[in-house]
């Protein structure tokens, strides 16, 4: 017997400006769902089609809301659609906001509703809530985001979303060589130039910190397993403050001198230390670039 095959995964996100659409879709996208923000409700039945077909990712989640209003009314024949066929799981997520809310969020932004671009927040925001009535009944989530900020809905939408053993916050660990200029987009950055250098040692200056004879040389110093224990002490009690402030990824860069040594050696181990509690990359951004001079 064949299996089933897997359901389409479909995640609207609605409700009203400003109520948080974006922070929700950008949630959703940290989870791994295929994101389209501002679709017209028309060219959904496309998407699905297409997503049906992938069969690497079958989580699909979309913004609509009425920057495509001119669309908005075949949303509701495509719920209906949706509603009958089997392969296709759907699931309205509606945020909402009380208008004084609204108003302030509108007034802080100097953004004009988009029902009401030339007179007040307040009379678009009507209209808005009229036009949008009867999908928010027809939303299986509604959330009202008066209250909360947007790291708060971040963690409602994931806590709600997201896949059982699915780890959203991840870490990057990058070795680098100083000489070829720090990577600009590390949140913490460790420099490893003041352990021993492989590089003084003729049978290694050709090697890198991925090879077992580098490796085991950078690490057998007191001061580089000293250097480390203190270095865990501190990643276990940052990653978590870092996880519950709504952070997706954390980049640590290690660099040496040339980031072919002694930063590799560091990065790979910092990687085994963490990951039995944290998902962890680890990219050598300069293992390749040579040895000219010492690493």
């Amino acid at each position: 017997m064949e299996p089933r095959p897997q359901k389409v995964e479909l995640v609207i996100i609605t409700g009203m400006s400003g109520a948080g659409k974006t922070v929700a879709i950008q949630s959703l996208e940290d989870l791994g769902y295929f994101c389209v923000d501002n679709l017209p409700p028309a060219l959904l039945p496309k998407f699905i089609e297409l997503m049906k077909d992938n069969k690497e990712n079958k989580r699909l989640a979309v913004v609509m809301d009425l920057r495509g209003r001119e669309f908005f009314d075949s949303l509701y024949d495509t719920l209906n659609d949706f509603t009958s066929d089997e392969a296709i799981s759907e699931h309205v997520v509606f945020l909402d906001a009380d208008k004084e809310t609204l108003v302030q969020r509108y007034k802080e932004s100097r953004r004009s509703h988009p029902l009401a671009p030339e007179g007040l927040p307040l009379e678009g925001i009507n209209q808005e809530r009229a036009i949008l009535d009867e999908l928010k009944g027809r939303a299986q989530t509604l959330i009202n985001t008066s209250e909360l900020s947007a790291r708060e809905l971040r963690e409602q939408i994931i806590n709600q979303f997201k896949e059982r053993k699915q780890h959203v916050f991840s870490i990057q660990l990058v070795s680098f060589g100083y000489k070829h200029g720090i990577p600009i987009d590390a949140d913490l950055m460790f420099d490893v130039r003041f352990l021993p250098n492989p590089h003084y040692v003729e049978s290694m200056r050709e090697l890198t910190g991925q090879n077992q004879e580098v490796s085991s040389y950078v690490l057998k110093w007191k001061d580089t397993r000293k250097f480390l224990r203190k270095l865990q002490d501190l990643l276990s009690f940052m990653m978590p403050h870092y996880e519950r402030e709504g952070k997706s990824q954390l980049i640590i860069g290690i660099g040496c001198t040339g980031g072919q040594h002694r930063s590799v050696a560091i990065a790979e181990k910092i990687a085994d230390m963490i990951g039995k509690d944290y998902q962890a990359h680890v990219y050598h951004r300069d293992i390749k670039k040579g040895h000219e001079i010492t690493s």
